[in-house]
């Protein structure tokens, strides 16, 4: 099928990344939010937009700031899904996007809703650049932010950054230095790579709480499932800075779901900035057979895991 563009409205249609496909047929939530960043990047193509030529002639780097993902039906490896995107009507500096994807089941079934914000960062490099084209002047900016009383950074001094990030909380602690396949435009780290920091950093979590995603899959043939998740950037972290990712337990939802969030820091010179902040919804479901699965409800030993009770310590890792 051919792509359509109507008043702003664009559809296309899009197949998963074999590389999503790591456990039976599904697809990982990672890459179903990088189905939703392919289904922005050709809506801006084919509103005339394209990514390569906004940064080759405008200086314009294409960012995704901001990333609400819904997923309503899973995807398998071989599922070509239809993708409508829809510019929202907006007062601040972001695109605003909505996202829906459809897959055929029989019938076509609704499987993805998402919301993303897209921002033109101006490049700084200082290679020359015509101006903006005038429909796009209003999401142009000269770096990535957020309000200043929604980013609060935090004085380290002595304190080693990661104890200071988990102390007295159900959290786990992880420090990496950004390398450049996280990065993009030459310097920053880019929504994709936040999507790996959440993935990684749930993944490390529940190994340290004694419930690794082999473990359960060996023993219980459980598999993990994330029917929700949301980045949002607040800053920019630098190609080859530490970032220091804290991942919090924040509510269980009647031993079926737990809600957990992701804070992101570079450290410089003696303060902790924070970068990205996001959440994720996390379930377990019971592989039925090699095409179905169905959700259920934790045991003990995972509901101990989640809570942090005595007997399970929360970590933290290193560079």
């Amino acid at each position: 099928m051919s792509p359509t563009v109507t008043d702003k409205t664009t559809t296309t249609q899009i197949r998963p990344r074999y590389e999503g496909s790591n456990i039976c047929t599904w697809i990982g939530f990672k890459h179903v939010n990088y189905m939703v960043e392919e289904a922005v990047l050709d809506h801006l193509r084919q509103r005339g937009f394209p990514a390569g030529a906004l940064y080759e002639r405008y200086g314009l780097c294409t960012d995704i700031t901001d990333l609400d993902t819904k997923i309503l039906t899973a995807f398998h490896i071989d599922d070509l899904a239809t993708a409508t995107v829809k510019e929202v009507a907006h007062d601040g500096p972001e695109l605003r996007l909505a996202v829906e994807f459809t897959v055929d089941r029989g019938k076509p079934v609704r499987a993805v809703k998402s919301k993303v914000s897209v921002s033109l960062r101006l490049d700084p490099h200082g290679f020359d650049a015509e101006d903006a084209p005038a429909e796009l002047a209003p999401h142009v900016v000269d770096a990535i932010s957020a309000p200043s009383d929604k980013v609060v950074p935090i004085t380290v001094g002595d304190a080693d950054p990661l104890d200071l990030l988990t102390a007295g909380r159900n959290a786990f602690g992880w420090a990496w230095r950004m390398p450049y396949f996280y990065c993009h435009f030459t310097e920053r780290v880019q929504m994709s790579g936040y999507l790996r920091q959440m993935e990684e950093i749930l993944d490390l979590f529940v190994e340290d709480r004694g419930v690794s995603i082999k473990t359960l899959l060996d023993e219980q043939n459980w598999i993990p499932v994330v029917p929700h998740s949301r980045i949002t950037f607040l800053a920019e972290a630098k190609m080859e800075e530490t970032l220091y990712t804290v991942f919090t337990v924040e509510d269980i939802f009647k031993r079926y779901t737990f809600t957990a969030r992701m804070d992101c820091y570079v450290l410089r010179d003696g303060v902790l900035v924070p970068t990205a902040t996001g959440k994720i919804t996390h379930g377990w479901a019971v592989i039925e057979n090699r095409k179905d699965w169905s959700l259920v409800n934790f045991d003990d030993r995972l509901t101990d895991a989640l809570t942090g009770k005595a007997g399970v310590i929360s970590g933290r890792g290193t560079v």
